[in-house]
């Protein structure tokens, strides 16, 4: 199965939270105060995060998800 998810370029990332408070799943978490970081189990691929990033450091890319449960 073909899904959209959130990735972030953490070579770029500022860590400034915005992500995290515009994520409508609580996704997106910061990695001790250096990256953010999404949790690709709650992650829908709505963009919301990608808009809102001031860095512009993340992206919606289409990945390959296990239907295995």
């Amino acid at each position: 199965m073909v899904k959209r998810k959130a990735k972030v370029d953490v070579s770029h990332c500022v860590a400034c939270g915005v992500c995290q408070k515009q994520c409508p799943r609580g996704a997106i978490s910061i990695f001790r105060g250096c990256y953010s970081v999404v949790d690709m189990a709650k992650c829908v691929g709505c963009g919301i995060c990608a808009k809102a990033c001031p860095a512009d450091t993340i992206s919606i890319e289409t990945v390959e998800v296990s239907n295995d449960k």
